[in-house]
């Protein structure tokens, strides 16, 4: 996407609110994790920068700046703690990088509430909320840098999701405040259903301001890495756990044999040709959640209060995309899929890839909940060869049973993780009508897959159950 912007036009309307044109610090900030993550995405995202940098202290100064942008029609790229990997904090038309981490407070929490600023980091709000023995129910493994805006505006799932799902089920977002981007700009709040148009949108349909969240109780977690001398048999206690209602656990993480050996804070704790399971269990569901261990031949490897594992980082730092991120540093030419395996087969399925992928690098999957169902997402671990490698592996998972997402695109809707609409459209051209909040990503014309990195391999995406309404509609077509 070629662009012409005028940045002084855009600057000069900013009074004082912070900002900078500086070449090398502009590059830093138009960079995300994406470029680590997918090689396809990777030739594209390194040639995209932006033209300024912008830090808005307060809600006055995010009003302005969306009037600055509207008025001289500047894109904007939302930015929080810089952790995404599908290519949400890229700039396809330059622009101006808004970074929300000044706008980070923490404004109140009552009946089993939150609500904070976007760039409230995901540790601070539950440092704040767990001295009255609550917590976020679902944060990514990226918690100490990432930020809530960015969290709900570009991700879906993470720690915590094995028990309360994605952040797109009902009742895992609130609601939110939103700031349109037009000459004279609009405040609006998002509720109920309708806070799924701007989660996992990557900040291109307004600019998320507030955000109130859930919170779930705050046990006394203990750190539990589970070594089982075979590939299957962990995944089939990951299951066993997973469907075990009566064990609190916050985390199950798979990570299939040779990668405990590829991760250097795991590597000691596993042993070579074994498969681990990282887990979280409630500090006083430890007895039965050890005679499960028992009953599928695990054994214990690490047993550490919160936080106080011998690996001295946070467990969950060795799952989800950290688990990609540990193999990479020693490993970067391993990559992966994103697969969706569900219930009532994923066994089954999971099985049928492992026999199929075996040969290559290992498999990871974490345990979540999905739109009511159980399921496991992951994809075998592989050295990068080539575009069409890619797509044959995601042909063999989906033939395996597996819905893949492709997580080798900038699109959000060829991305799949999102169900996109025409009610995606309508609100997008209601709070953004001049496409300025991250052009090129949250795009609904029939060449964007042509023309962007990745968007033309195989994916279907995930399916969602249908909401009443649409089920009502579609009953009376």
């Amino acid at each position: 996407m070629t662009r012409t912007n005028d940045t002084q036009a855009f600057l000069g309307l900013l009074g004082d609110i912070p900002a900078d044109n500086d070449p090398d610090i502009v590059r830093r900030k138009s960079r995300d994790m994406t470029a680590n993550f997918s090689p396809v995405m990777r030739r594209d995202a390194l040639e995209r920068v932006a033209d300024c940098y912008v830090q808005p202290r307060n809600q006055d100064d995010v009003l302005r700046i969306a009037s600055a942008a509207a008025r001289t029609r500047m894109p904007l790229m939302m930015r929080g703690g810089g952790t995404c990997n599908f290519g949400q904090g890229i700039p396809l038309a330059g622009g101006a990088v808004i970074d929300m981490t000044a706008l980070d407070q923490v404004l109140w929490t009552r009946d089993q509430r939150v609500r904070a600023q976007a760039g409230a980091r995901l540790l601070a709000i539950d440092q704040a909320t767990r001295p009255e023995g609550w917590e976020l129910r679902i944060h990514s493994s990226t918690r100490k840098v990432a930020t809530l805006g960015g969290f709900v505006g570009g991700g879906h799932a993470g720690v915590g999701s094995c028990v309360y799902g994605i952040l797109r089920d009902r009742g895992n977002i609130l609601g939110m405040q939103v700031v349109s981007v037009e000459d004279e700009p609009r405040i609006v709040e998002v509720r109920g259903d309708d806070v799924n148009l701007v989660h996992h949108a990557y900040g291109a349909n307004g600019i998320i301001t507030e955000l109130e969240m859930p919170l779930a109780p705050a046990w006394a977690w203990r750190e539990v890495v589970v070594e089982f001398a075979e590939f299957m048999t962990a995944v089939k206690f990951a299951h066993a756990l997973a469907t075990s209602d009566g064990i609190v656990k916050k985390l199950v993480s798979v990570i299939g044999d040779p990668i405990p050996q590829m991760m250097r804070p795991l590597r000691p704790h596993v042993a070579p040709g074994r498969s681990a399971v990282l887990c979280m269990i409630a500090q006083p569901l430890m007895e039965p959640f050890e005679a499960l261990v028992r009953d599928f031949k695990g054994c214990i490897t690490v047993d550490a209060p919160e936080l106080q594992g011998p690996y001295r980082i946070p467990l969950y730092e060795m799952s989800w995309g950290h688990t990609r991120m540990h193999v990479n540093r020693e490993h970067p030419e391993i990559v992966s899929n994103v697969g969706l395996y569900l219930d009532p087969d994923l066994v089954g399925a999971i099985e049928r890839s492992h026999k199929r992928f075996g040969h290559l690098s290992g498999m990871h999957f974490e345990v979540k909940r999905f739109d009511g169902k159980l399921s496991f997402q992951g994809s075998p671990f592989f050295k990068f060869e080539s575009d069409a490698q890619l797509a044959q592996i995601m042909v063999g998972m989906a033939e395996d049973g597996a819905m893949v997402a492709n997580n080798h695109t900038f699109l959000v809707k060829e991305g799949g993780m999102k169900s996109v609409d025409g009610a995606d459209a309508k609100f997008k051209h209601t709070m953004d009508p001049h496409d300025l909040m991250n052009p090129g990503k949250l795009r609904f014309d029939t060449q964007a897959q042509e023309e962007s990195a990745g968007g033309t391999l195989p994916s279907e995406g995930w399916r969602f159950r249908q909401t009443r309404a649409e089920e009502d509609s579609a009953l009376h077509a």
